[in-house]
């Protein structure tokens, strides 16, 4: 049991640490203007899919090409390795889902255009949908991982 703790502990603390730095990617290219606002790329404001997958959120040339990569990277292990296994596919979406929730909220706290408290719909329109002031993305997101991890661990 405490190898399997160490085990998830090393993997969220070297997810947190990628979903860090990669907050700190966008905050230099977005700067104060989150969700590729200024950023010159196509967009899709409002469309029946994106209120179904994407929360309402707006569709970016940008995030287009950026989520299929970071779950690339992610991936990338088991391609190296040529490993694959459902437990393995079930952590591996787990460390995605918890690598862009991690980077959203490190993206305020780090923003000097933001921080911590200007996390709120408010001030925030690119996330639509709120719950106990925060996202639900980081809440069904954290559901999700932790049952994806739980399923990755479970012994047969």
């Amino acid at each position: 049991m405490t190898s399997i703790r160490n085990s998830v502990l090393l993997t969220l603390s070297w997810v947190a640490l990628l979903a860090i730095f990669f907050a700190q990617v966008e905050i230099q290219i977005e700067g104060s203007a989150g969700w590729a606002v200024n950023l010159p790329t196509w967009r899709i404001e409002q469309h029946w899919l994106l209120d179904l997958f994407w929360g309402g959120r707006a569709m970016t040339g940008y995030h287009a090409w950026v989520f299929p990569l970071i779950a690339m990277f992610f991936h990338f292990p088991m391609v190296m390795l040529q490993q694959w296994s459902l437990a393995l596919q079930a952590r591996t979406i787990a460390c995605i889902i918890v690598f862009w929730i991690i980077e959203d909220a490190s993206w305020f706290i780090m923003n000097p255009a933001f921080g911590w408290h200007a996390l709120r719909p408010e001030t925030v329109p690119w996330h639509h949908h709120w719950w106990w002031n925060l996202p639900v993305d980081y809440w069904l997101g954290s559901a999700v991982a932790i049952v994806l991890f739980h399923l990755s661990y479970r012994r047969k």
